[in-house]
């Protein structure tokens, strides 16, 4: 008998059991990974490794109103950086990356590590270089509204009240418990 058998059969009720047999992309609680290295929010409060490409928003350095939406695009490594006006960043060229997708770059490898946003990004760059030196810019289409949504959806469960209750967008996953 496993010891959260004995201790759901000394506690006398059902209690969840996670079936170690489901692989972790079909639960509905992903594996948190733990930064790192920790990082301050204030310059780059949210970013993340989806949709086949580096993207998160970067705090503007003049202005409290506005935010840098960036992203660098996994393979081609094409860059946009807009604001959250959707105006084109004046620092951004075809061949070089702004100050804003710097900082993107500089804070993703301190959450996630040098390798694995070189491994995602398909950076190819010497041991010990920057991940900065191993892009190949190009122009990429402008994904600043889909970047901010995700940004604004998570700000939303900031607000929600502490619960252990599910979420109802997230009822869509498969279960992977079962009670004993």
């Amino acid at each position: 008998m496993s010891r959260t058998q004995k201790w759901a059969e000394q506690r006398k009720g059902p209690v969840a059991v996670e079936n170690e047999d489901v692989a972790w992309e079909r639960r509905s609680a992903a594996p948190v990974t733990a930064p790192v290295r920790s990082r301050k929010l204030a310059k780059v409060p949210f970013l993340e490794l989806a949709e086949g490409r580096l993207q998160g928003v970067v705090s503007s350095g003049s202005d409290v109103g506005r935010v840098y939406v960036s992203s660098i695009t996994a393979g081609e490594h094409g860059l946009s950086c807009n604001t959250n006006n959707n105006r084109p960043c004046g620092g951004l060229s075809d061949t070089y990356a702004c100050n804003h997708l710097k900082a993107l770059l500089g804070e993703a490898e301190l959450q996630y590590g040098p390798e694995r946003v070189a491994r995602y990004l398909k950076i190819d760059v010497a041991e010990g270089a920057a991940l900065l030196s191993g892009l190949h810019p190009t122009v990429a289409p402008n994904r600043a509204a889909q970047v901010f949504s995700s940004f604004l959806r998570h700000l939303a469960y900031l607000e929600l009240p502490t619960s252990t209750d599910p979420l109802p967008e997230l009822q869509w996953f498969p279960a992977t418990e079962a009670v004993i």
